[in-house]
């Protein structure tokens, strides 16, 4: 069967349909791809002399493969190891919905390696620390030095207790619609990939969320996100990191405190506090359960802890020695 002239910005515009529509990925993710795959694209332009179709697809080679990567690699802006990565990521997901789509296989893509990447652990917070950036009276005592309107402090207020009080990823936080309130018990999140959860909202989160939405100077739609910049608009993520940086200063937090760095802590802390990793895992809406282990920085020393506690046989050979 003939391969059909398709271009290699066509290729890319149908991956991106089918991942909005079918995967329903989130747009940051969505940009992500298109950007990693149109790097590639350009560059096995300049490295053939031609733009690539359809048809060229089965004939990039391991060779070509490896040129891309070294060239990623050059350079004062060259690719970390980590970023490299996910790039060869998205490049193989790319290959697989071509094959699936236009039955076209690259058989080079399976043998490509890229460096070894090193997963970055985020870094918690501690509990006093995450309590002072919790606490509507700190708050209020920095914004007093920063001449801030009273009613953006309830909202920078609210939005750290839902980062680090339920757990939610700032994106999550921001997307929180006028219907959505008053807040109850429990709070219906749609995550990554358009996936639900229900989050459970302590006492003290739902009442730093109801108290700016009764500040808040501005008539919000059912539909529109509650949390606002100061002339109305919709709050950005760059304001509350802006935020959590002049903070940092005020409150004496470490410079890795960052709005992830409250999502981190949430999940450090209840496991500290004897919280599973299961539930963990729903609360933070991770798919797997390796993805939890990573993020909350379990050490070897507490596995050991929870096995000896937990593991029958560990239990019969205490008892016996206490006996």
């Amino acid at each position: 069967m003939a391969i059909p002239t398709i271009s290699s910005r066509d290729m890319v515009c149908a991956f991106l349909d089918h991942l909005s529509g079918e995967r329903r990925v989130s747009p940051k993710t969505a940009l992500a791809y298109e950007r990693d795959i149109s790097a590639f694209f350009e560059f096995m332009a300049g490295h053939h002399g031609h733009v690539l179709t359809l048809a060229h697809i089965s004939d990039i080679s391991l060779r070509d493969f490896r040129s891309y990567i070294s060239a990623r690699r050059r350079g004062d802006n060259g690719l970390s190891p980590n970023s490299l990565a996910r790039h060869l990521s998205a490049l193989r997901t790319f290959f697989r919905y071509i094959e699936r789509r236009w039955s076209v296989k690259n058989a080079a893509i399976a043998l490509v390696k890229g460096p070894k990447a090193n997963a970055p652990l985020p870094k918690a917070i501690t509990e006093s620390q995450a309590a002072k950036l919790t606490d509507i009276h700190s708050l209020k005592s920095c914004s007093a030095r920063a001449a801030q309107k009273p009613w953006i402090t309830q909202r920078n207020h609210a939005v750290m207790c839902l980062l680090y009080g339920a757990g939610l990823r700032i994106a999550e936080v921001l997307s929180l619609c006028q219907s959505d309130l008053p807040l109850s018990d429990v709070l219906r999140i749609t995550g990554k990939g358009g996936k639900m959860r229900i989050v459970p909202i302590l006492p003290a989160v739902r009442e730093a969320v109801n108290a700016y939405a009764q500040d808040c100077p501005y008539v919000i739609d059912p539909d529109a996100p509650i949390f606002r910049g100061a002339r109305g608009g919709v709050l950005r993520a760059e304001i509350i990191q802006a935020e959590i940086r002049r903070l940092r200063g005020f409150l004496g937090l470490p410079e890795t405190t960052t709005p992830h760095a409250l999502r981190h802590s949430f999940a450090t802390h209840l496991l500290a506090g004897g919280g599973d990793l299961r539930t963990i895992q729903t609360l933070l809406g991770h798919e797997n359960l390796s993805t939890t282990q990573r993020y909350t920085h379990i050490d070897a020393t507490r596995l050991i802890g929870i096995h000896n506690n937990a593991h029958p046989r560990a239990r019969r050979k205490t008892h016996k020695t206490a006996t």
